[in-house]
């Protein structure tokens, strides 16, 4: 492996070559993945450099517990994956990913759990599930990705994508207190002000302020908590199975 060199155009990082004998000793294939990038006049797309940082950069050791709480959690078995790369090829979101569908399966069955935890993917995932209709497998990897974000919020993980992160953190918390209802107006207000604490801008406040008078014109804002709903007592169960 030591004699290994890219073509022309390949720009692997500087470490690559000193580590991908220790990575390969571990089960990872990542010849494989360099002999599918290793397209002449190109370099690498950010995604591919991505893995590349997490895989190459540093020796990786497997750990199996991280797919095995993700189905013990869930009942998502990734096992099945064999990296045919439908998913990442009907993704709508890859372009603003770091980390493309696979490359998170495959690194949920390596267990690199701080990677996955902080990656930008799992906040930019739009839920579309255009990944888990296209799995020959029929893995869930939508369901994956919900997973995750729970994972990075229980863990209290630097998130790349903060605000998406803070949204989706209020949007849950919404539902519980309302007994399965959204309180639209709550959570605008959460949210306004998480930003206002991040980065003021009066502006984009003012802008917000005119869509919420129009929107409440029109009869598509409520003012006060939602109507109540049947059944807030199998609601909390689903939050508290769900543990989040």
């Amino acid at each position: 492996m030591a004699g290994i060199r890219p073509p022309p155009g390949i720009c692997f990082s500087g470490t690559f070559h000193a580590n991908l004998s220790s990575n390969m000793q571990y089960g990872d294939n990542l010849c494989g993945r360099w002999r599918a990038a290793a397209q002449p006049g190109r370099c690498l797309n950010k995604q591919e450099q991505s893995f590349m940082n997490i895989t190459a950069t540093q020796p990786m050791i497997p750990a199996p517990t991280l797919a095995s709480r993700l189905a013990a959690t869930t009942a998502i078995s990734v096992s099945a994956c064999y990296q045919c790369k439908k998913c990442s090829a009907g993704c709508p979101m890859t372009f603003a990913m770091d980390l493309l569908p696979d490359q998170v399966i495959r690194l949920v069955l390596l267990g690199q759990t701080q990677p996955l935890l902080r990656s930008r993917t799992i906040w930019v995932c739009a839920s579309c599930v255009t990944c888990t209709t296209r799995c020959p497998n029929g893995i869930d990897i939508a369901g994956v990705m919900d997973w995750l974000k729970e994972e990075a919020v229980k863990q209290r993980a630097a998130v790349d994508q903060p605000e998406v992160a803070a949204a989706h953190r209020f949007f849950l918390d919404s539902i519980r207190k309302a007994g399965g209802r959204l309180s639209e107006m709550s959570l605008m207000q959460r949210f306004m002000i998480f930003k206002l604490r991040r980065q003021p801008n009066l502006r984009e406040l003012l802008d917000n302020a005119k869509l919420g008078w129009a929107l409440f014109k029109r009869g598509r804002l409520r003012l006060g908590k939602p109507p109540a709903v049947k059944g807030k007592g199998e609601i909390q169960s689903i939050f508290q199975r769900a543990g989040v």
